[in-house]
């Protein structure tokens, strides 16, 4: 039964099972050139690899790790979801995002949520399982197969999709530092983004080891009372503890952090919490998205008016912190996150 990750192998990981296995250590580096520069999903095409260690991988190593169960493209071409499937069955959620400068792909770093936060399918689905590493990376180069064969280059990562990944972080990292090594796919740092809803000690631990990376923080509420409520997460760890943790992320990375606001009408858009927001935000090296909610089959909930939201800016702007409004896209392909997963598990239900 094929077990191995090749994905979640760094090269010195690589070269240690090459030796394992009695194969010249040089052919870690080969093959790794086929998985992260050719970008190759099929054994058979690695032709500078000897039939019998072809043979030897095909036996241990499923590739490529994840199967791609559904796409659902944009009608504007601007965006793709992919629903993969992983060896257990379990299913994962991957969004190709096309910009005219860049080509962004947003990763899950879990199989459903623990998290529960109610503007998120995801949360709302429950949670299964953390990813390895090597389907984290997987997805990544899914992302850059696809988007190769469109005559396009992968330039951009971010962990926004399910689940936590401060809840998952010696995965995520592991991920990380394959995703940007330079022998791989060599992603800068600058290029990555990690997207929290507030777990405090990774924050911390994320400062400590500073890997380059760019922060992004679930905010959604400038108090504790309306975000507990939108973030259950927030009665543990309060916006207090969170906002001192992003000052000491900042301190030891030098790094901008961006606060993500997720703006629903009559919930979180008044003109009173855009002066707390700009309160709370004031003096910070950061960022501000505020992005218009999607809406959920399982929630009554909408997206905040774009009078409510550009009202909402120009608090902040004012308040001299910089602010843009995210386009929201993939509406009509359930956009968001953990919608397609969850109307998979809806069906197999019927």
């Amino acid at each position: 039964m094929s077990s191995l990750e090749l994905s979640g192998m760094d090269l010195g990981q690589l070269r240690q099972q090459m030796l394992e296995w009695q194969q010249p250590a040089y052919r870690a580096g080969q093959l790794y050139g086929w998985i992260y520069k050719s970008l190759v999903a099929d054994y058979s095409a690695m032709h500078n690899l000897p039939a019998g260690l072809r043979a030897q991988l095909a036996a241990s190593a499923s590739w490529p790790l994840l199967q791609v169960v559904e796409t659902l493209d944009a009608a504007d071409g601007s965006s793709t979801k992919a629903l993969l499937r992983a060896a257990d069955g379990q299913t994962i959620e991957t969004v190709i995002l096309r910009y005219p400068e860049r080509n962004t792909v947003c990763i899950s770093s879990q199989v459903g949520c623990a998290l529960g936060c109610v503007l998120c399918a995801t949360g709302q689905a429950g949670f299964i399982r953390d990813l390895s590493a090597g389907e984290m990376v997987a997805q990544v180069l899914y992302a850059a197969r696809a988007l190769r064969q469109e005559g396009r280059q992968l330039t951009n990562v971010v962990l926004m999709g399910m689940g936590e990944p401060l809840l998952n972080y010696e995965a995520a990292c592991q991920a990380l530092n394959i995703i940007m090594d330079p022998a791989g796919l060599g992603m800068g740092a600058r290029r990555i983004t990690l997207s929290t809803a507030g777990v405090v000690p990774g924050i911390r631990r994320l400062a400590e080891d500073n890997l380059g990376i760019k922060l992004a923080i679930s905010l959604h509420a400038p108090n504790d009372t309306l975000r507990a409520q939108l973030i259950p997460l927030n009665r543990k760890y309060p916006l207090a503890s969170v906002i001192a943790a992003v000052h000491e992320f900042i301190s030891k990375t030098s790094r901008r952090v961006t606060f993500e606001y997720v703006m629903v009408d009559g919930i979180n858009d008044s003109p009173a919490l855009a002066y707390e927001t700009a309160e709370l935000l004031r003096g910070l090296f950061c960022h501000v998205n505020l992005i218009g909610l999607y809406p959920t089959e399982r929630s009554a909930w909408r997206g905040s008016s774009d009078e409510a939201i550009l009202d909402f800016q120009a608090v902040l702007l004012e308040a001299r912190i910089p602010t843009t409004i995210r386009v929201r896209r993939g509406e009509e392909i359930t956009g968001g996150c953990g919608q397609l997963r969850f109307r998979e598990l809806s069906d197999d239900d019927d």
